[in-house]
């Protein structure tokens, strides 16, 4: 950690010494020889760029081997901080023999964990979680939830307003974006967008380019993560039944929309049929932005609670109509929209995800 360390991050060293000190005492084939944790202004390890670790253990093996571990420690468990400790702790290692590092933070995700892991460095949070493996010691312990909300993944990733950006990315993949730009693009505050830029930074799901300029990095990484936290049902829901089949209500939505200048988006089951047709459905889907009941009326719905085979969503965000495509005449949702939504479906809606990602949206990237 850098010099200077809150009384959180203190707390937070001494911590994860403890833990792994346990952890390490309980694999039975490790003595641990007695250290106090010493923080790096108090130690004077000789090296020319005075590259010192956050707090040594000191471990010694059944057969008499001895090993050091070096650890260094970030309040934030997130992959640009865990890259940074293991550049850290490679520096340091490369002038020591018979020495091991490990990244700690508070929590550690599977993914950062992967990267420690990559990299041939251990890891340890303050859950317990952990990897390690050097000589022959391997130890992994993965599973252990997150106690420390604070370090919880970023959810305001996913929160209304950085959709709208992260939507701007994902559907124009090898587009370099300035802040300006981007902020434009997406219809949200300059200061927004710089707080989502550093924090997309952050999880390594952007990329700065030389000309001062960023783009989306692993596309699939990004959209995958979304679903994670997105679900359609977050759109206000109600279902309808006609006595017309499934083409017709939505060539007859499409004629309405275009002749009253309304804005809809045909989506799941019915954005599948039209952009990849595959299956048959007896549902449609779609996005109308206003006056749902009104346009219901006109059209000759009827609400029901059973059966239907129209379902309207109501867009949570006006976002939802961002990279509208033209298919045939109708409207539907971007590929980045309609995979998330059918994520979260439950009607085969994973497989079809699937196959959008592969047929289409890998494509794209």
């Amino acid at each position: 950690m850098e010099h200077g360390e809150s009384m959180k991050e203190i707390e937070c060293i001494e911590k994860l010494r403890d833990i792994a000190t346990k952890v390490f005492g309980n694999t039975g084939v490790l003595e641990i020889k007695p250290i106090k944790v010493q923080f790096k202004e108090n130690l004077s390890y000789p090296s020319s760029n005075n590259l010192i670790p956050d707090f040594e253990i000191q471990v010694k093996m059944k057969d008499g081997k001895e090993c050091t571990i070096f650890f260094e420690v970030k309040s934030i468990g997130q992959p640009r901080y865990v890259r940074m400790a293991i550049n850290q702790l490679q520096a340091i290692l490369s002038q020591r023999k018979n020495v091991y590092g490990v990244v700690g933070a508070p929590y550690l995700t599977e993914e950062t964990m992967i990267i420690c892991r990559e990299n041939n460095m251990g890891c340890i949070d303050m859950a317990g979680n952990c990897f390690l493996k050097f000589d022959n010691v391997y130890i992994n312990i993965q599973g252990n939830p997150n106690l420390y909300s604070t370090t919880r993944p970023l959810k305001s990733l996913f929160a209304q307003k950085s959709t709208r950006a992260l939507r701007v990315l994902l559907c124009n993949p090898k587009k370099e974006w300035s802040v300006i730009e981007l902020a434009e693009e997406a219809s949200i505050s300059l200061g927004q967008t710089s707080n989502l830029k550093r924090k997309l930074l952050d999880c390594e799901f952007i990329e700065e380019c030389e000309n001062k300029k960023f783009r989306i990095r692993n596309p699939e990484v990004v959209l995958k993560k979304w679903a994670e936290n997105y679900t359609y049902r977050r759109n206000k829901i109600t279902n309808y039944y006609s006595s017309d089949d499934v083409e017709t209500i939505e060539k007859r939505i499409a004629d309405y929309g275009e002749s009253k200048r309304i804005q809809y988006a045909f989506t799941l089951t019915s954005g599948v049929f039209l952009v990849t047709p595959s299956l048959r459905y007896k549902r449609a889907f779609v996005y109308i932005k206003n006056n749902v009941k009104d346009i219901a009326g006109s059209l000759g719905w009827k609400e029901v609670f059973s059966g239907p085979n129209i379902t309207v969503l109501e867009p949570y965000d006006e976002g939802i109509f961002y990279g509208l495509q033209n298919i045939n005449g109708m409207k539907v949702v971007s590929d980045i929209q309609l995979y998330l939504d059918l994520q979260s479906y439950r009607e085969r809606g994973e497989e079809s995800a699937q196959f959008l990602l592969e047929n289409r949206l890998k494509k794209q990237w």
